[in-house]
């Protein structure tokens, strides 16, 4: 490959929550081993280089004062839409900033709804959903996705709008691509989910940040492209920081083709006037959307893929009693313990111990609606996934601690 993506990078003291926030709850890890990040959904890999580039090139002119997001800036998503996901019609005045997807959600369900309304959403459910919704005083509706017998997971129509229908509901939040479940939607889905919430006239926040991150022999498909329906009361969230490992210096942004539904986002995102690009971050952007940025991520996405098929063969192989749905997009993995703990009768607060005290930093996929479910981030370097899954082999996933 040309770009490194084996390198095992020290991230201690420099600013990572992977490695330095993990909340450890009472638990040590064992002094024989190393830690491993594999919870909070950040990448363990270095950034293509073109990022790093364009914002060593804007800091050697010495000022950093007001300024407005410039035409390349709007060009470089218009172009990224086009030649990733086949998008022909974006605007400039179709796309705003937001600080993060998040706040984009919260402001957007703030200009069309009232505290105290449901919001649907499908679960398991991102963490951050939760959050902002019950932080903002909003009830959230769960429609449960369900696996089939190929043990895919599937959207439930007919509960969804039962759901909408019995709570009320007019505003709906769609993960596409899945997290947890790393499901990436086909369009007869998309369509079909519209459909319900047409028939309804529900408003959709459709959160497509991990819309790059698609494995091998599959493809996305954006919400707003299924009818001029689904464009007219759809807001997609977009950003490239979760494709290209930039969280840490904030910048996201919306596309929205109604008028009216943009005029009221746009209005309630600004009433915190901290809602503002900072200007590396623009500049961080056109580093990454650009030719070399598209090229790296092609072979992320491979790396990716030989991560999830690893992970999902050794598990399959040597964890009798776990059960996961393999992934199409993403890089995390949501494992079912259930059968694994009952036929051995060990908690899951226990198996994530087990983790932990070897150096496996899992996270608890509790709060993310899964039962008895642990959440595991793939995006490492091929050689420490291989050495977390031969810890988990040797010293966790054992009928007795020994």
């Amino acid at each position: 490959m040309k770009y490194d993506f084996t390198s095992i990078i020290d991230r201690h003291g420099k600013d990572a929550s992977a490695v330095d926030d993990f909340p450890l709850n009472g638990v040590s890890v064992s002094p024989e081993f190393s830690p491993i990040p594999m919870w909070v959904a950040d990448m363990n890999f270095a950034t293509v280089p073109s990022v790093s580039d364009a914002m060593m090139q804007r800091m050697q002119h010495p000022l950093y004062g007001y300024f407005s997001p410039s035409d390349a800036y709007y060009q470089a998503i218009i172009d990224w839409q086009a030649n990733r996901n086949g998008v022909t019609d974006l605007q400039p005045q179709h796309i705003g900033y937001e600080n993060g997807v998040l706040g984009g959600i919260i402001s957007t369900v703030n200009a069309l709804c009232s505290r105290g309304d449901s919001v649907l959403l499908h679960s398991p459910t991102y963490t951050g959903f939760t959050r902002v919704l019950t932080n903002n005083g909003y009830n959230i509706v769960h429609s449960p996705l369900v696996l089939d017998e190929n043990n895919i997971w599937r959207m439930d129509f007919a509960d969804m709008e039962q759901k909408i229908q019995q709570h009320r509901i007019h505003m709906a939040i769609f993960c596409s691509p899945h997290n947890p479940c790393g499901r990436v939607w086909e369009s007869w889905e998309i369509e079909a989910a519209m459909d319900v919430y047409r028939r309804n006239d529900v408003f959709v926040i459709s959160d497509e940040i991990w819309s790059d991150l698609i494995l091998p022999g599959f493809r996305h498909t954006p919400t707003q492209s299924i009818s001029e329906d689904a464009k007219q009361r759809t807001v997609a969230m977009y950003a490239p920081s979760k494709t290209f490992n930039l969280a840490g210096l904030i910048g996201s942004y919306h596309i929205v083709y109604n008028p009216w539904l943009k005029d009221r986002l746009e209005k309630e995102s600004s009433l915190c006037h901290y809602n503002k690009m900072n200007v590396l971050s623009m500049h961080a952007l056109l580093g990454a959307y650009c030719e070399q940025g598209a090229e790296w991520v092609d072979e992320l996405r491979q790396v990716l893929a030989q991560n999830a098929d690893y992970a999902y063969n050794f598990i399959q192989t040597n964890f009798p009693g776990v059960t996961l749905a393999k992934p199409q997009g993403t890089y995390m993995l949501f494992l079912d313990c259930t059968e694994w703990c009952s036929t051995h009768g060990i908690s899951l607060d226990e198996l994530l111990r087990r983790g932990v005290s070897v150096g496996v930093l899992w996270q608890d996929g509790r709060p993310f609606h899964g039962a008895c479910s642990i959440r595991m981030n793939l995006a490492l370097p091929h050689s420490l996934v291989q050495e977390a899954f031969d810890r988990l082999k040797r010293y966790v996933f054992l009928p007795s601690q020994t």
